[in-house]
């Protein structure tokens, strides 16, 4: 089963496959050529998995196949003519080896006044997927905690009550659900 990951630099990528794969390991990286390659081989300034074209394996769970979009930054248009290039070839591949099977787009709650930015806008309005579904992941959930506590430290209530916590959590993420299906819906 064959994912394309995408979303912004730092936004909890690695880790969603970690846990989909029940692993703390780092992925093995293989070229197209089905040649391994060395984690010390990638150019982490560029992208910590420095080709999209590349397959990250865990052996955990080497039934999926992976490919890492890299961050989607603002103004990088050869980035994302990369990305839009390797869905539209992998759309259309008719070896079902070939294929990409899903999109994994991660969005992360730490940011909520920029949870969607103009690069990831572009993504959706631009980019034919196909017959590929897109899924929304929401990453980085647990900083709503931190947000709650915040905002219950800010109204000068106590942070001690730990269903009053719940509730502000449930409240900021009822807030940025309904923020972001206003977004997914346009």
């Amino acid at each position: 089963f064959c994912i394309l990951v995408m979303g912004r630099a730092n936004v909890g990528k690695t880790k969603i496959l970690q846990r989909v794969c029940n692993t703390v390991d780092q992925p093995e990286i293989f070229n197209g050529k089905g040649e391994r390659l060395a984690l010390d081989s990638v150019k982490p300034f560029q992208c910590r998995y420095h080709d999209i074209e590349d397959e990250l394996v865990f052996q955990s769970n080497p039934c999926f196949i992976f490919h890492d979009s890299c961050g989607f930054e603002a103004a990088n248009a050869v980035q994302f003519d990369k990305m839009k290039k390797f869905v539209m070839d992998h759309a259309k591949a008719l070896k079902l080896d070939e294929r990409i099977h899903a999109i994994w787009f991660c969005i992360p709650w730490t940011d909520s006044k920029r949870m969607v930015t103009a690069s990831q806008m572009k993504f959706f309005d631009e980019c034919d997927t196909g017959h590929i579904p897109v899924i929304v992941l929401l990453t980085k959930t647990d900083a709503l905690e931190l947000e709650a506590l915040e905002e219950l430290e800010g109204q000068g209530s106590s942070v001690d009550d730990e269903e009053r916590v719940a509730d502000v959590q449930r409240e900021i993420l009822d807030t940025h659900t309904t923020k972001l299906k206003g977004w997914l819906n346009k």
